[in-house]
């Protein structure tokens, strides 16, 4: 009977759903968008270490801001290296790095040149790096100077194409480097992460640190530090929160806060990263959340025009026997599903709204049951609410008085 008396004035009945559809929409739509930047970040934080500390040098950009850096700190140097060694307990692995853009390349490649970084055997354990092809290099190869280099899978196919490259040499700079390895394939972090150089991480020729500081040398080495990273790995049960605070320490101490270094902590930024998702996603909910409640008050404009309109139908089914809870049974169905179907149809435009979205702007958006059970339930719940009122004049109607109602 609700259904048919809905049908009846289709018109009016899809304008009373307008509300909750574009409120449901907009639920499901922001709760996807805030989705898709979490799983982003996880993703980001998760290529980073979760367990890992990273120590990045700030560059100098001219002689001026060198000379000025010197008077204050030598930037980072093995001796910072040596001392977070010796003095941070819970360091399960750690390493320098040293890293510069070849100025030539051999074989040529029309892509974007590789990165060259020279590491310690322990960066393939602090990054979780995967070998497909060929082996690490070892402690040996790294005291000897050896020049042996394991490429990333973009360096490997834009210098040595698709063959195996295991045996191969490529030529940096005026250095031959024989290939003993390649890496899987590595996501990349697509959110710049502050403090940290964006690095196409499959675009990358690693060789050991010894290897890369005495045989290569930088056009631009006087604007550099001694090494210009260090990547640090903490046990597991450690708080690589309050170790980045030993570490930082121990680096204001010889640098004299030159603020020529920043130590970004994933753990830290993990942390940071939810309680902003988290505000953020509360402010959404609350704005889409007022077209619901508009929408609600729609519906209850709606049903107490469709109780005058039905009085003497009211006044005719109280005669001939329906109780009180009859009619609110009656008038609160009819209010529960329009809340119902306005509520399906939100879904659906939602998750056609964050497609829209994340096509057109190149956003990540990611739909959730969550996101749909809790806009769908939230639109029938407000239908039930408002519902209420009028279904409660209805039954409240004299039979007698209504009958007589022209």
């Amino acid at each position: 009977m609700g259904l048919t008396s809905l049908l009846v004035h289709k018109l009016r009945t899809m304008l009373t759903m307008l509300g909750m559809i574009f409120g449901v929409g907009a639920v499901v739509a922001m709760l996807a968008i805030t989705a898709g930047s979490q799983k982003a970040m996880l993703e980001s934080i998760d290529l980073l270490g979760v367990n890992n500390i990273l120590i990045e040098a700030k560059e100098a950009v001219d002689r001026n801001e060198l000379q000025a850096r010197r008077q204050i700190s030598p930037g980072l140097t093995f001796r910072d290296f040596r001392a977070i060694a010796e003095n941070v307990p819970g360091i399960a692995a750690l390493t320098p790095r040293k890293r510069f853009k070849p100025q030539k390349v051999v074989p040529k490649t029309a892509q974007e040149p590789p990165t060259l970084i020279g590491v310690e055997p322990s960066y393939i354990e602090i990054q979780n790096l995967k070998i497909v092809e060929g082996r690490w290099f070892t402690e040996e190869e790294n005291r000897d100077s050896v020049p042996v280099c394991v490429l990333g899978e973009s360096a490997k196919v834009n210098l040595l194409g698709f063959d195996p490259a295991v045996g191969k040499y490529v030529k940096i700079n005026d250095t031959w480097l024989q290939v003993i390895g390649v890496l899987a394939p590595q996501a990349s972090v697509d959110t710049e992460v502050e403090g940290l150089e964006v690095v196409n991480r499959n675009n990358l020729v690693i060789s050991p640190l010894n290897t890369v500081m005495r045989r290569f040398e930088d056009n631009n080495s006087y604007l550099k530090d001694e090494i210009d990273g260090i990547y640090i790995k903490v046990q597991d049960g450690t708080d690589s929160v309050e170790t980045s605070n030993v570490v930082t320490a121990i680096l204001n101490a010889t640098h004299k806060d030159a603020g020529d270094y920043t130590v970004v902590v994933p753990a830290g930024l993990l942390e940071q990263k939810q309680r902003t998702i988290a505000i953020f996603r509360m402010v959404m909910i609350s704005i889409a959340s007022i077209s619901l409640l508009v929408g609600g008050i729609g519906i209850m404009n709606i049903m107490l025009a469709t109780v005058l309109e039905r009085t003497r139908e009211i006044g005719i089914r109280r005669a001939i026997g329906a109780r009180q809870a009859d009619i609110i049974r009656q008038f609160l169905t009819e209010a529960t599903l329009i809340s119902m179907l306005g509520g399906l149809m939100g879904v659906i435009f939602g998750v056609a709204l964050a497609w829209l979205i994340g096509t057109a702007a190149g956003y990540a958006t990611e739909v959730t049951t969550f996101s749909v059970v809790l806009a769908f339930s939230f639109s029938v719940g407000i239908g039930l609410l408002f519902g209420i009122y009028p279904a409660m004049q209805a039954a409240k109607l004299d039979p007698i008085e209504a009958i007589r109602y022209e």
